[in-house]
């Protein structure tokens, strides 16, 4: 039987498709949990590094296709944090599009909720969680909620939010996130609105953390 002390932390990770209210869940879940041994790591700060790509390639790039994500570090990062051991993730700019200059230093904690809408793609990486939470929300209600995100907290037009949408959100998240539905422990419909589904993984949190001593 493994010691509290020495048992490794547990990775709950939350997807589902773009403005479906994952991070959303995410934050209610962590929010409840403030002072306590739990860390929100997002997979948007691991788009691939472009700085070898001019700002109208970067804007070129379909960023829900999985390869536009370094997952390789994701998992090397999860991995280091799963052996308590501080990482170094990386900051993405959305008006760049691209990393930015700065890291954040994110220390181990006992409990770490990964959300992002490609996180059960990869079989190594979705092997390294222990709870896999997919949310589940109508489309016209996620494209609603991104374009009013997009607009107001990145800096795109509207008609620049409607074509990528059209022609890269709606169809890779029909073929890559979607899919990945069938992998999921627990499906939330309509994201943070579901206080019921919330109130679950709280309590199961907690329970992990009670059984911890913290």
């Amino acid at each position: 039987m493994t010691d509290a002390t020495t048992a490794k932390p547990i990775v709950i990770g939350v997807t589902g498709g773009t403005a479906s209210g994952k991070t959303t869940v995410s934050h209610a879940i962590f929010d409840h949990f403030a002072d306590d041994s739990v860390l929100l790591l997002a997979q948007d700060a691991y788009y691939n590094d472009q700085s070898d790509m001019t700002i109208e390639q970067r804007r070129a790039v379909n960023y829900d296709h999985p390869l536009a994500f370094d997952t390789p570090r994701l998992i090397a990062d999860l991995k280091k944090l799963l052996h308590y051991q501080a990482v170094e993730v990386p900051v993405y700019d959305y008006k760049i599009l691209n990393r930015s200059d700065k890291v954040i230093v994110q220390q181990p904690r006992d409990v770490i909720i990964l959300e992002g809408i490609l996180i059960l793609d990869d079989p190594k990486l979705r092997d390294l969680m222990d709870i896999k939470v997919f949310v589940d929300t109508d489309d016209d209600v996620r494209v609603i909620r991104r374009i009013q995100r997009d607009i107001r907290e990145r800096g795109r037009t509207l008609d620049n939010v409607i074509d990528q949408y059209l022609t890269t959100v709606k169809p890779m998240y029909h073929q890559f996130v979607e899919p990945t539905k069938r992998y999921a422990d627990l499906i939330v419909p309509e994201g943070g609105q579901n206080q019921v589904a919330i109130d679950l993984l709280v309590t199961k949190v907690r329970a992990i953390l009670t059984a911890r001593g913290k």
